[in-house]
């Protein structure tokens, strides 16, 4: 049913990804997908690196760990902007074109009152994929 599942990541807010990335992972076993972790950075993100090669690697290593607790292989996908909140919404749309992905599974926040002005990353990815979006919400 899928044969390549994108999961975009933020490594700043690695707390919140477990169920998402549970989730893909236990579709990926399933159905013998391949499953890549897709990031987009770039300026200065001091909480996480202090340059995009190092978000790199810091990215890389993240997907070695997660694919050795889940017993798949995960890839890693980077994508270097001067402004990740200004194109992270299009690198999302590319990246689902440069791997060929078929499913994608984002993790959310709960809504707020600030999804009622402005789409969160996730709704805007479910309303311009040409692929299917899972949405997963952490538990409140």
């Amino acid at each position: 049913m899928y044969s390549h599942i994108m999961v975009p990541v933020d490594l700043a807010e690695k707390d919140t990804l477990e169920k998402a990335i549970t989730t893909a992972a236990d579709l990926a076993r399933h159905y013998g997908a391949r499953m890549t972790l897709v990031s987009v950075s770039g300026g200065i993100q001091a909480k996480v690196s202090h340059s995009n090669a190092e978000y790199g690697r810091r990215l890389a290593q993240f997907a070695d760990d997660i694919s050795a607790t889940h017993g798949i292989t995960i890839g890693a996908k980077n994508y270097s902007v001067p402004d990740p909140s200004v194109e992270v919404d299009k690198k999302l749309v590319q990246a689902i074109e440069d791997l060929n992905a078929d499913l994608a599974i984002i993790a959310s926040h709960q809504p707020g009152w600030v999804e009622y002005i402005v789409n969160s990353h996730g709704g805007r990815l479910a309303s311009h994929a040409p692929i299917s979006v899972f949405v997963v919400r952490e538990e409140r």
